[in-house]
């Protein structure tokens, strides 16, 4: 029963410490527009992605590129787990604004 417990705490604060060296990178979306529209992240490296809506309606960020989908309502910061990711771009949008919202992850 203590190796159960062991094994437990121990995968649970491997997990922690894995996320803490994760890097991050912002996105934010402003006048239904993602700033900066275009960024540049590590290849071949899992990151997470901090979206941030700071208009007073909800959006979307969508790639069908990365396979994510995640509503950001108004006000609020989403997180978004991407990668590994190959060297290339991935195309992302505001499913609920389509015209303005566009952007592209650029993995080098």
């Amino acid at each position: 029963m203590l190796r159960l417990l062991t094994l437990c705490v121990l995968l649970v604060f491997g997990a922690t410490a894995l996320a803490a060296d994760m890097p991050e990178f912002a996105l934010t979306i402003r006048n239904q527009m993602f700033e900066p529209a275009q960024l540049t992240v590590p290849a071949n490296t899992k990151f997470k992605l901090l979206v941030k809506n700071a208009d007073s309606t909800p959006s979307e960020f969508e790639s069908t590129d990365m396979n994510r989908e995640k509503i950001v309502l108004p006000n609020s910061t989403i997180n978004v787990y991407i990668g590994p990711l190959d060297k290339g771009s991935y195309k992302f949008f505001d499913d609920f604004h389509q015209d303005t919202g566009k952007g592209v992850l650029i993995a080098e």
